[in-house]
C-alpha cells in the first residue's frame, strides 16, 4: 500500500490511532518525510507512506527524513528505524522527533527521564481565556466607553490576541499604550443579577446589542450579556507563534481572550527557579517537539501540548550542548517553513 497523507502524519494525535494499526497489520511501515512542499501550490504539507506485509505485525517504524521528495524506481532507504516502545511512551506516538539527529534526541530523552525535570503543567495550569461569543460587541475602545458613558467598574483591560503581547511582561505602562491608541481593549465585564446603570442597558438594547445577543454562544447562557470564565491570569501564553512562544508575566492585571493562553502558577518557588529558562534553547527546542506546525510557519501550542513543555535538571544544562539544541530549534523551524 503506498498513500500521499498529510504531514500531520508526524504530530498530530489523531494520525496515532492510523500508526496503530499499520504497525499491527503490517510487517514494514515506512514513512517519507520531505521537508519542501510535495505540491508547491497547496498551503498542505505532505509526506509519503509505504506499508508492505499485510497480515503480520511490525517491530519497527522505517522513516526517511528528506529535504526534497525526488521520483525513483525504488522507495529511498530509511535513514531511521523507530522503536515501538519508545515513540509509544518517549514521544507521545509523534513522529515529528526523529526530524532531529539521535544526538539531540538523547539530550531531551535525558531530561526526560531524570526525576528533577518538571513540565509546565507540574506547576502551572495552562487553558484557554474567555469567549465573548461577540467580541466587537463585548470589546469597547477607550474612546466609545467614555461616549456611552460606561462605567469603569464594568470595564476591564482585556489582551484580545497575541499581536498585541509584548514580550516578557504586560504592565501598567502597556495597558496605557493601548489606551493611548484607543484600541479595543475594554471588555464590558457583567455579572449575573447585577444591577446595571442606564447607559449600560441603553447599550445592550442598541441595533449591535439586539444582534449580538443573538449569536449562538449569547443565546446560550443566562444572562446573554455575562461573558463567563474571565480570569486574570499570573501569566500570558501565545496560542500560535512565529520564531518562539510568548510569555508573558501579567503585572498589569488584565483579562485575556481564547486567542491566547491563560497561565495561573500553582507552585510560586518552583515557577520562580524554572521560568527565567524560558527561552534557553531547551524550552524553546521543547516549545517545537510538544507544540505542532501549522500552514504559514505558524506553531500551535494547544493547553494540553503546553503542559508538556520540558524544563530539564539544572545539572543538564552544563556543558556544550546548546549549539546542538540551537541547530534543532532551526530545524524545527524549518520543517515548518518558518522563515528566519
Amino acid at each position: 500500500m503506498a498513500f500521499v497523507v498529510p504531514a500531520e502524519i508526524g504530530h498530530a494525535p489523531y494520525a496515532a490511532p492510523l500508526l496503530e494499526y499499520l504497525v499491527r497489520s503490517f510487517s514494514r511501515v515506512h514513512i517519507i518525510a520531505i521537508r519542501k512542499k510535495l505540491f508547491s501550490s497547496l498551503s498542505e504539507d505532505c509526506w509519503l507512506i509505504y506499508t508492505d506485509g499485510r497480515g503480520s505485525s511490525a517491530s519497527h517504524i522505517e522513516l526517511t527524513v528528506c529535504d526534497e521528495f525526488k521520483p525513483a524506481g525504488q522507495r529511498p532507504k530509511p535513514n531511521c528505524f523507530i522503536d515501538l516502545k519508545e515513540w509509544r511512551t518517549t514521544w507521545s506516538r509523534r513522529l515529528r522527533p526523529y526530524l532531529l539527529p539521535e544526538k539531540v534526541r538523547e539530550i531531551y530523552t535525558t531530561a526526560i527521564r531524570d526525576p528533577s525535570s518538571r513540565r509546565f503543567g507540574d506547576f502551572a495550569s495552562i487553558g484557554i481565556g474567555y469567549v465573548s461569543g461577540d467580541n466587537d460587541f463585548f470589546h469597547l475602545r477607550p474612546s466609545e466607553a467614555k461616549r456611552l458613558k460606561i462605567p469603569a467598574e464594568f470595564l476591564h483591560p482585556s489582551l484580545r490576541n497575541g499581536r498585541a503581547m509584548p514580550s516578557k511582561q504586560i504592565t501598567h505602562a502597556t495597558v496605557a499604550a493601548w489606551t493611548k491608541s484607543d484600541d479595543k481593549i475594554l471588555l464590558l465585564r457583567l455579572k449575573r443579577e447585577q444591577e446595571l446603570p442606564l447607559s449600560i442597558r441603553q447599550y445592550l438594547d442598541s441595533s449591535i446589542g439586539r444582534e449580538a445577543r443573538l449569536g449562538y454562544k449569547c443565546s446560550n447562557r443566562t444572562p446573554w450579556y455575562a461573558v463567563p470564565d474571565v480570569q486574570v491570569p499570573d501569566f500570558v501564553l501565545s496560542y500560535m507563534s512565529g520564531r518562539s512562544v510568548n510569555l508573558a508575566q501579567n503585572l498589569a492585571g488584565i483579562t485575556c481572550t481564547n486567542s491566547v493562553h491563560s497561565v495561573r502558577i500553582r507552585d510560586k518557588i518552583l515557577a520562580k527557579k524554572l521560568l527565567p529558562l524560558w527561552l534557553s534553547s531547551f524550552v524553546r527546542l521543547s516549545c517545537e517537539l510538544e507544540g505542532h506546525a501549522l500552514g504559514g510557519g505558524m506553531l500551535k501550542l494547544e493547553p494540553r501540548e503546553a503542559t508538556r513543555i520540558l524544563f530539564p535538571a539544572e545539572h543538564l544544562l552544563v556543558g556544550t550542548i546548546d549549539e546542538a539544541l540551537e541547530d534543532a530549534v532551526k530545524t524545527l523551524q524549518g520543517w515548518r517553513h518558518y522563515a528566519h
